[in-house]
């Protein structure tokens, strides 16, 4: 099973980074953990990439959990590939996105009530629906 972190990235002022995949579906910010490398550095990384925000501008909140789903193909001829997915809550400060990764070349803020119907996955919208009814985002 392929290993993917990212996170849940929260700006109080603007909300909750969405980003867009190639395959003009929308999701958080993840991507593969690299070998040898940590969830959390991967989430960090991944969420640098795909948003430009900087390293030192992400507070991390908690772990929030992890979660199997298969992958969106980019081409329907593509093979199925499960993905493990572990994400992390981040506050953070910044306001501009800049996405690094030209394969992913939108990011935008999003009220957190508009993010479940945004985001393209029913797994990834169950998942966010439940960090939402944790109340996490009413204790930051």
């Amino acid at each position: 099973m392929i290993q993917v972190a990212g996170g849940v990235v929260w700006n109080p002022a603007y909300g909750v980074v969405v980003v867009s995949q190639p395959n003009a579906t929308w999701s958080l910010p993840k991507g593969h953990v690299e070998e040898g490398e940590s969830h959390l550095g991967a989430a960090i990384r991944e969420i640098k990439e795909e948003t430009g925000i900087p390293m030192d501008k992400l507070k991390l909140i908690s772990k929030i959990g992890t979660y199997e789903r298969a992958r969106i193909p980019f081409d329907p001829t593509d093979p199925p590939e499960m993905r493990s997915i572990t994400l992390y809550l981040f506050k953070t400060t910044a306001k501009n996105l800049k996405p690094e990764d030209p394969i992913n070349k939108e990011a935008r803020w999003v009220p957190i009530s508009e993010v479940t119907p945004l985001l393209t996955h029913p797994k990834d919208k169950e998942f966010f629906e439940t960090l939402m009814a944790s109340g996490k985002f009413e204790r930051l």
